[in-house]
């Protein structure tokens, strides 16, 4: 096998509407079934997917928070990849009375408050970045996305970049998609992530997920071969 590893987003890739359905989940069983391993990569928070999504056990890790947190499923352990949210940070968006969420890692708020979030970490002089996913808003450290949270979880796995079919829909999903072996978007992706990958595909989320799934099983995506010839000489 060439591909050893599938790596996907969560809402708007294998979710709609927050919701996977039973033939997504068939059809990463069906993946497991041949050896490869499972990531998911996403920027929503342990507890809010947990309360929606019940099948955590068919993957071998999750990076949770955009990159911040990585979850052994088998154990439960949760490990936390960069610092708490800054609490200087907190209390600014608290006196400003900006709407926000905490995570364990990230400070999540959404559009049209990126604005405000940008002018407390220049007015503090933080090393915070502001992350988009569409309409969502996530504030993490510098240099903290869902691409090194994909390489922590690899190493832990002992497995290469090279190994990956990463699977896509968002502006968040660059980090991790260009650095992997094979980048997809679904159908219903982002024009700017559809121009990057390698694969687009004909069906949205789920069915996308699924007909990717297809794809790897059938051939490990031998069809694309000519459009991977970028990686060759890729990070490992």
């Amino acid at each position: 096998m060439r591909f050893l590893v599938l790596a996907t987003d969560y809402d708007g890739t294998l979710a709609a509407d927050g919701a996977v359905s039973d033939r997504a989940i068939a059809a990463l069983e069906r993946l497991r079934a041949t050896g490869r391993k499972l990531l998911m990569v996403t920027g929503r928070h342990l507890p809010d997917l947990s309360t929606v999504f019940s099948r955590l056990d068919l993957f071998d890790r999750v990076v949770f928070e955009n990159g911040g947190v990585l979850y052994r499923p088998a154990t439960r352990e949760q490990k936390l990849l960069c610092e708490t949210p800054n609490q200087r940070f907190v209390a600014y968006l608290q006196e400003k009375e900006i709407p926000f969420a905490l995570g364990r890692t990230v400070v999540a708020t959404w559009r049209p408050h990126e604005d405000a979030a940008l002018a407390a970490i220049r007015d503090l002089s933080l090393d915070l970045q502001v992350i988009f996913n569409k309409d969502s808003v996530m504030i993490l450290p510098l240099g903290v996305d869902k691409g090194t949270g994909l390489q922590a979880a690899l190493d832990e796995l002992g497995m290469s970049l090279h190994d990956v079919v990463a699977i896509g829909d968002a502006e968040n999903d660059h980090a991790f998609l260009r650095i992997s072996g094979c980048s997809v978007a679904v159908a219903n992706a982002l024009p700017s992530l559809k121009e990057d990958a390698d694969i687009v595909l004909d069906k949205p989320r789920g069915d996308g997920v699924i007909e990717l799934i297809d794809r790897i099983v059938a051939d490990d995506l031998s069809e694309a071969d000519s459009k991977l010839q970028r990686h060759s000489a890729g990070p490992e």
